[in-house]
């Protein structure tokens, strides 16, 4: 074999194993593109979105009554992409937690931001309303029941209910019902609002303990429950923060 030959053939063996390496490092790279883009949407998911984010203090302000700051809250919520109707549905969802009285009042305050805000040549998006009728009498006590059961993982039972009927029936048919069949604002968005008043209120720690599981029953992370923690320290309350947290420990034990 002459020199020519063989220096020919240590090219092209080079060139071979050139190309077996630049295939092996393809494949790797084909390998962990998929679990780069996992960790990817895992890391989106973790977060809250700037609208979920908006809703938390709105809906904390109103279920403690501080005007003056709910009206601060919602002029930041609707700047950075809440709709009117967004806004109303979690204020309407008050009455739920916090009474006509809060519900009512944070409904003027939006009234009056709105007002100002048309003053000042801003035009917020309507939003839309809901996609389909709110079923009435039995149909709406059956559709209230069978969305507390898929929000709670089970069938609520309890002496309570035994004691006092018509709360059993008030929450079904109401809450569950009335409320939760209004499908302009998302179940995650709706038990944010819970999570966040709850937080802000104090003397119902069992009912937020329950509400933190409920919100992890509609999809939202434990990571994300933990975002609400901070997002209430920074704009409304550490009192209401110290709730949240409290409240997410047990909360995510079977």
């Amino acid at each position: 074999m002459n020199s020519t030959t063989r220096a020919k053939r240590r090219i092209h063996g080079a060139l071979a194993l050139a190309m077996t390496l630049g295939a092996s490092a393809d494949a790797a790279a084909d390998a962990q593109a998929p679990a780069a883009q996992q960790k990817a949407i895992e890391a989106r998911a973790a977060v809250l979105s700037t609208r979920q984010q908006a809703v938390i203090p709105i809906a904390a302000f109103a279920a403690v009554g501080e005007i003056a700051r709910l009206g601060k809250a919602l002029e930041t919520g609707l700047d950075t992409g809440l709709t009117v109707s967004d806004a109303r549905e979690v204020l309407v969802q008050v009455y739920a937690y916090a009474g006509f009285p809060r519900s009512l009042n944070a409904l003027g305050e939006l009234m009056r931001v709105l007002e100002a805000r048309r003053a000042r040549g801003i035009e917020d998006a309507p939003g839309r309303a809901p996609s389909r009728p709110i079923p009435k009498g039995e149909a709406l006590l059956a559709a209230g029941t069978a969305n507390q059961t898929e929000l709670t993982g089970s069938p609520v039972r309890g002496p309570v209910f035994a004691l006092a009927p018509a709360i059993d029936e008030y929450l079904k048919t109401h809450l569950f019902g009335d409320i939760f069949e209004r499908d302009n604002l998302d179940w995650q968005m709706r038990e944010l609002a819970t999570v966040s008043m709850l937080s802000a209120l104090s003397g119902v720690e069992s009912q937020l303990r329950s509400h933190m599981r409920v919100s992890q029953n509609v999809g939202l992370s434990r990571s994300q429950l933990e975002q609400v923690a901070d997002v209430l320290g920074a704009r409304v309350a550490p009192e209401a923060a110290r709730r949240a947290r409290a409240a997410l420990a047990p909360a995510a034990q079977p």
